[in-house]
């Protein structure tokens, strides 16, 4: 979508890669201070955290231990959640759990955990469901499908919502945490990268908190605590590193091997691309107000250094620790307030052990994923949702063996140069949905050359 600040051009010609040429931008106002906005785009909504975070004093709404909803307890993120709750039994208890398909799990988490309601998504699931908890003398109340989902997460009781649940699937859940007053400990990345537009506004209208517990989000959101208004220029996000000498020949298993952290399969995939990269970009922008020329990318292979902040006065702050999304989970439960934690369990950092700390930046040329990003996010509305939707189903159609790794960029590319002339800039949560609907499909929908390329059907 051309605007008055940015043309951007896609073609499948290009490598992959769209292209962006600085146009006019003495009209802009400023971001952060020093850099200017770009006049022709619409204006953003209001950020999460604009450019720093400073603790309310707000009553609280519970007595005792925190009371806390997992959306997504059976995946990656709902189970780290769960063990530091485990842990930390004096100060946190569970209310609600919600989770997809996998009984076996749920059942043990809700013996272990006692919540009061428990959702599975999956409704032709729930008498085995029953019949896992027939001997539970304590039975939550069970409830099924999305509408399950979502009363998990207004639950009356939940002070915070853990939002750990995949896509766009839970954007709807956390809408309604949202219209309950509950603050959001985010782990799910479309509830910014697809519904900022829609969200934020949202979120202000009830005056909750969005909470990030991506390592990178939290480092950002940890290096601004208090910080003064108007302080903030830049933010640094750091990457892991990845060999892309031979991208032609990575397969399945290759991309699944993450030299640092252990993640899901769809996110450690996106960590080889730099997709997660890419979408974290968009997501800073939404969560701090940071414009796309103050937020940069470095790689930085030991995962210690979890990201940084420049300050107006060109200072740097940064948030260090072990690659354990552990830490920051626990301080989207735990904030403002610090909890303390056995060396035993959570070792402290040694830096002397760990010798030195490298960075470089990132190859963009090899790796087109981080220019569309910049691109999505510059063209704001629905785009960004539709890149998130179409990379989705492209390491989707990779992992079953439908095509090559380089073809989860060309896959991203088509869809969004597709979805160019349909952009809405302002969209509601039903634009927001459908157009993820349609990109799932669209991607899907790409045919394969005999040179294994997604062209157009």
């Amino acid at each position: 979508m051309a605007t008055s600040c940015d043309l951007i051009s896609i073609s499948a010609s290009r490598r992959g890669i769209w292209s962006k040429t600085k146009r006019n931008k003495d009209n802009g106002t400023a971001t952060f201070g020093r850099r200017e906005k770009c006049s022709g785009q619409a204006s953003p909504p209001a950020s999460a955290w604009p450019g720093r975070a400073v603790a309310e004093s707000r009553p609280k709404s519970w007595e005792g231990r925190k009371p806390i909803t997992v959306l997504g307890s059976t995946g990656s993120i709902g189970t780290q959640t769960l063990d530091i709750i485990a842990e930390h039994e004096d100060k946190f208890r569970v209310v609600a759990l919600a989770a997809g398909s996998n009984v076996t799990l749920l059942a043990d988490q809700v013996k272990r955990f006692k919540p009061q309601l428990v959702a599975i998504r999956n409704e032709s699931l729930v008498d085995e469901l029953k019949e896992a908890l027939a001997n539970v003398e304590e039975k939550p109340e069970i409830m099924t499908g999305e509408q399950g989902v979502i009363e998990a997460a207004r639950h009356p009781d939940a002070a915070t919502v853990v939002t750990g649940i995949v896509g766009c699937a839970g954007l709807k859940p956390t809408v309604a945490a949202i219209e309950a007053g509950k603050d959001i400990a985010l782990a799910n990345k479309e509830t910014m990268i697809a519904g900022g537009p829609f969200i934020l506004p949202l979120a202000h209208k009830h005056n909750i908190k969005f909470l990030p517990a991506d390592s990178e989000h939290s480092a950002v959101f940890q290096c601004i605590q208090g910080l003064p208004e108007g302080a903030l220029w830049r933010i640094i996000l750091t990457a892991s590193d990845w060999p892309v000498e031979k991208m032609k020949e990575i397969t399945v298993a290759d991309a699944l091997k993450h030299p640092i952290w252990t993640l899901g399969k769809k996110i450690t995939i996106d960590s080889a691309t730099l997709f997660n990269k890419g979408l974290e970009v968009i997501e800073a922008h939404y969560l701090f107000g940071a414009g796309y020329d103050n937020i940069e990318i470095v790689i930085h292979p030991q995962s210690i250094l979890h990201s940084m902040i420049e300050r107006q006065d060109s200072s740097v702050i940064g948030q260090l620790g072990w690659a354990d999304m552990r830490i920051p989970l626990l301080y989207t439960m735990s904030w403002p307030e610090r909890i303390y934690c056995s060396e035993v369990t959570w070792p402290p950092l040694d830096l002397a052990k760990l010798g030195s700390l490298t960075f470089m930046a990132p190859d963009t040329a090899k790796v087109p994923s981080v220019n569309l990003c910049y691109a999505a996010g510059r063209a704001g509305g629905t785009m960004t949702g539709v890149l998130s939707a179409a990379n989705e189903k492209a390491v989707e159609l990779f992992v079953n063996g439908k095509i090559s790794y380089l073809d989860i960029f060309k896959v991203v590319e088509l869809t969004c140069d597709k979805h160019r002339a349909d952009l809405v800039s302002s969209p509601s949560l039903e634009d927001i949905l459908h157009y993820d609907g349609w990109a799932r499909e669209y991607a899907a929908s790409l045919q394969l050359s005999s040179g294994r390329n997604p062209v157009p059907a």
